[in-house]
């Protein structure tokens, strides 16, 4: 046996004993034998580290890396270079989980101040430690607008969300007993109107909104929170997390909880993860909250220290009766999060959004200046991403952007097909000689 492998062979016979099996093969006697690999794995022989390290490189030499204008819920910012070192170091590191708060404090710390900023970052009270990503922060919101309702299951969302979100709040209504209604989009932007008279039911528990929308448009959500309230149904708002260091937050807006996707804050790419939700809420729902909640005390030295606190360990094997225990993102995620907060401040993360700014409305003025793209929403507000309609008569938008990337650029990402609308995003990692060269490029190939 490994060492690795706890179990010894009077173990296994122990167990296979109680439920009345001989062998372990018998575990698998009802999968038909043509489907059971009767060969040997093809698996490599060892190798020494330079070889296994020589191996990797060239794995890693197939990647074709490319400069990024695409967003879509992720997002090319910088990550300072000293981040992960600080997230390697092994005073927040941990090889339990935090509910032995005595051996856990380095963890314990940087989720309290993962959980300070982001409040503060959000104009909210209270915040989470963290969930997988937007789309199931959004989805627990969602949840939690009915569990604080009374006799209420249904819950309003704009369908101005990005598709992924948008599946997986319709999965969790599904299987939760949710009614979802979907309010259709009005010249790309949320349709209070059709809200407004949804609410006049009485009978909604909640409304979820984005910021910006997934065509990349500021909305305006003046006088929407006090029409919920008016009806006694909670506001939930989803904004990309960078964004929220120039734009108003949720709490400005009056919103009841704040949720969306943090990878904005200093978390690469990665092809696709892993990233973090963020969810954030009035202290009047801090019960209602899924995930972990840390806060800070004294231990019996008089010592300032932290604990996890407002529910207890037991609430999450109560199945029945508990909230969502996601938690897994809530490591290194979190400490990525911190770390970057941390660093730029209020100061730095305006300045990452002012050159975002500048350069998704030079790529936009660029763009429209080829007279191969028209607006596709004219006179909405944007930060670092917004849409356009393609005019070509040589090429789909489909077509363009995967030549573009044959070119070794991003460009954007297909948002409909039919009607040739594209998405494209820069944010402060971009240069101005990468737009021209972008521009330079689809003029070229589409005209």
């Amino acid at each position: 046996m490994f060492k690795y492998f706890p179990h010894t062979a009077n173990d296994i016979k122990e167990m296979l004993d109680v439920i009345g099996v001989k062998s372990l093969d018998d575990l698998y006697a009802e999968i038909p034998e043509e489907l059971k690999f009767k060969g040997e794995l093809n698996l490599p022989s060892a190798m020494s580290e330079s070889d296994v390290r020589r191996q990797m490189r060239a794995l890693s030499g197939k990647n074709k890396l490319l400069v990024c204008f695409a967003g879509q819920g992720a997002y090319d910012h910088y990550t300072p270079s000293v981040i992960p070192y600080i997230a390697s170091r092994s005073e927040f590191s941990t090889s339990y989980t935090p509910y032995q708060a005595e051996i856990s404090q380095g963890t314990l710390q940087y989720i309290f101040e993962y959980q300070t900023m982001m409040c503060r970052l959000t104009g909210m009270d209270v915040s989470n430690a963290s969930m997988y990503d937007g789309s199931t922060a959004t989805a627990e919101a969602m949840m939690m607008c009915v569990a604080a309702a009374k006799k209420r299951n249904k819950v309003v969302i704009s369908d101005t969300f990005l598709p992924a979100v948008m599946d997986v709040v319709k999965t969790y209504a599904h299987y939760h007993g949710v009614e979802l209604i979907i309010v259709a989009a009005k010249d790309g932007v949320t349709d209070l109107e059709r809200i407004s008279d949804l609410l006049n039911g009485d009978d909604v528990a909640g409304v979820i909104v984005p910021q910006p929308n997934r065509y990349g448009i500021i909305e305006n959500y003046e006088g929407l929170a006090d029409a919920c309230h008016s009806h006694k149904a909670l506001l939930v708002i989803n904004t990309m997390a960078s964004v929220l260091g120039v734009l108003r937050t949720p709490g400005e807006w009056g919103a009841d909880i704040a949720c969306g996707d943090a990878q904005s804050l200093g978390i690469p790419l990665n092809y696709g993860g892993p990233y973090i939700g963020y969810l954030c809420t009035r202290t009047a729902l801090i019960r209602k909250m899924p995930g972990r909640l840390v806060g800070q005390t004294i231990d019996t030295k008089g010592q300032r220290c932290f604990v996890l606190t407002m529910q207890a360990r037991e609430q999450h094997i109560r199945r029945e009766k508990a909230t969502s225990n996601i938690c897994t993102a809530q490591g290194y995620m979190c400490l990525f999060v911190a770390c970057y907060l941390s660093l730029m401040g209020e100061k730095g993360l305006r300045e990452v959004n002012e050159k975002s700014y500048a350069n998704a409305h030079l790529l936009h003025e660029k763009l429209l200046g080829t007279g191969l793209f028209e607006e596709a929403f004219p006179d909405k507000p944007f930060m670092c991403e917004f849409t356009l309609r393609l005019n070509s008569n040589k090429m789909t938008a489909s077509e363009l952007h995967n030549l573009m990337a044959q070119h070794g650029y991003l460009a954007g990402a297909v948002i409909c097909e039919k009607c040739g609308m594209m998405a494209f995003a820069a944010t402060e990692e971009r240069t101005e000689e990468e737009i021209n060269v972008l521009v330079k490029l689809i003029k070229e190939v589409a005209s």
